[in-house]
């Protein structure tokens, strides 16, 4: 190949790469412009909340035309540090349009100052971009760069409410549990990465086939794969907050503000989301170009069974400690602990359709959540508490905000007609699906995906209890005021927050109605991973075996 094809060849390259990541590097730029804007005296008089709003909105438009142009090319970026894939793609559009509104939500709260606005959003807009990373990442040293790139915003956002001490101790625990999840994450991509000689995704999961395949049991792992396989896992359930690695949690979020909360309660766990999913399926060999189907099957009796027991202890632990809450936010913090077991035991099933459940209930998730932290914020402003006590009776003194309180907080419990009832319904589905596909081939597993569906129904009935309680406080119990023998008084909540509230809540509802256009682009989200297996249907015991000489 001559100089002159070799440049032509290599331009051609960039400028695919550098659409295919367009979107991010709208928000980079947007990053660059609040810095720039930040140092001209005659902005700092002036709110940033509007531009960091139009560059998301722009961003989320390129995304937007990325879903509607895409076609099964390239599947990669940058020589394969990045995939670009419809999950790629769903996760950008999840992302962008949460931080949209997000921004608008804090527009409407007056969380940041004007003075602060430029910092705070850029720090805002600099997480969305390592979260993207994360859901596309296709390689260790990328998985650890888009966690780290998620995370150190996320520490400083934590601690963003100055004067506060309650906030910056939050921020310090953040900080300290969130260094030492990405040390062991660090240290086990390491691990993997000596072991195989690479850390690109795809030739990993060659190694892990190859190992598996010439294995006495199909669980049978090297003692470095076992270690390091569980330190890259200790760092993705550190971002979910999966019990036992949860314990920053309930800090941060009643430490931080409650649109500060509302922001990681989402975006990081759609981010730590999406990366489980793409890991665990490339791993089990229903990504393009895997030469060994079998090893989905292996691989989903080695790891599908520990990941079902996390998921279990995730959502009962999460429950059960929302009990005992009195704090608005600290319970919506265990209630996202909760909903990330819910999630995680979709993605047991190592099964496409398991992913593509887990993206339907993260849109769904997106808004429910999302509206309830904005309630939270918006009584805070008028109540200067964030105390359950405080709302008694709000029902006289705001009727809007608890209505659409009430929509957000039976949602999360999964009562029809809302959308939260179609999100559990597509876990409850999946797992169904997967008791019968490994019912033939793996019995064990089978039972585990039955188990799951039945603690699925347990946990939400256990649920009901801390939902409907502050449903009890808002509507039945007497107000403070009331109780003192004073006339209570009406909230002042303004006519914007109010509309933001009640679309959220009607896009709730909405969502619970027809839900199918819904289902069809989540399921459209996992197409490259469900092409891939059901074209190997009836091959499992027919696979070629991998020349273990590619294992170091």
């Amino acid at each position: 190949m001559s100089m002159q094809n070799w440049i032509i060849e290599l331009q051609t390259s960039l400028l695919q790469d550098a659409y295919a990541f367009l979107p991010e590097l709208v928000v980079c730029g947007g990053i660059v412009l609040l810095l720039l804007l930040r140092l001209f005296t005659a902005f700092n008089r002036l709110h940033l909340g509007s531009v960091a709003l139009l560059v998301s909105l722009m961003a989320l438009g390129f995304a937007g035309e990325q879903w509607w142009d895409f076609t099964q090319g390239k599947p990669e970026m940058f020589s394969g540090m990045l995939a670009y894939d419809r999950l790629t793609i769903f996760l950008r559009l999840f992302l962008l349009g949460f931080t949209a509104l997000v921004i608008w939500l804090t527009l409407l709260t007056g969380i940041p100052d004007r003075e602060d606005s430029a910092d705070f959003y850029c720090l805002l807009l600099g997480a969305v971009v390592g979260m993207s990373l994360m859901a596309s990442a296709n390689h260790l040293l990328m998985v650890f760069i888009g966690v780290e790139m998620a995370s150190l915003p996320s520490y400083a956002l934590a601690g963003f409410l100055k004067g506060r001490r309650q906030s910056s101790e939050a921020a310090l625990k953040y900080v300290i549990y969130g260094g030492g999840a990405s040390g062991i994450m660090l240290y086990g991509i390491s691990l993997i990465a000596g072991k195989f000689g690479t850390a690109y995704l795809p030739d990993v999961a060659v190694g892990y086939g190859a190992i598996l395949s010439h294995s006495s049991t199909s669980g049978a792992f090297e003692p470095i794969l076992l270690l390091g396989t569980l330190f890259i896992m200790i760092g993705i359930g550190f971002k979910l907050a999966a019990v036992p690695f949860h314990f920053w949690c309930p800090d941060v979020f009643e430490g931080a503000s409650a649109e500060v909360a509302g922001f990681l309660s989402v975006a990081s766990k759609g981010a730590a989301l999406a990366l489980l999913a793409r890991f665990t399926l490339v791993l089990a060999g229903l990504s393009s170009g895997f030469p060994d189907p079998s090893t989905w099957l292996k691989m989903a009796q080695s790891m599908g069974p520990i990941i079902a027991f996390f998921a279990v202890l995730t959502a009962t632990f999460g429950n059960l400690a929302a009990y005992l809450q009195t704090n608005l936010k600290r319970l919506l913090a265990y209630s996202t602990i909760a909903h990330a077991g819910y999630m995680m035991m979709g993605l047991a099933t190592f099964t496409p359709q398991g992913a593509s459940a887990v993206l339907f209930y993260l849109v769904v998730y997106l808004f429910m959540n999302l509206g309830a932290f904005a309630v939270v914020a918006f009584l805070r402003n008028q109540t200067g508490s964030e105390d359950l006590q405080s709302y008694r009776g709000l029902i006289q003194r705001c009727p809007v905000m608890v209505v659409t309180m009430a929509f957000f907080l039976l949602s999360l419990l999964g009562i029809p007609p809302l959308a939260g009832f179609a999100a559990k319904f597509q876990i409850f589905r999946v797992l169904y699906d997967a008791g019968q596909i490994y019912a033939e081939k793996a019995p064990n597993m089978s039972v585990i995906m039955y188990f799951l569906l039945v603690l699925l129904g347990l946990n939400t009935v256990i649920s009901v209890v801390y939902y409907i309680k502050v449903l009890k406080v808002m509507i039945l119990d007497k107000p403070l005021d009331e109780v003192e023998g004073r006339t209570p008084e009406p909230l002042a909540i303004p006519a914007a927050a109010q509309i933001y509230a009640t679309l959220l809540a009607l896009v709730v509802l909405g969502l619970g109605i027809a839900w199918d256009p819904l289902a069809t682009v989540s399921e459209a989200g996992v197409d490259r991973f469900r092409l891939v297996q059901e074209g190997r249907a009836g091959t499992l015991q027919d696979a070629p075996v991998i020349p273990v000489e590619r294992v170091r």
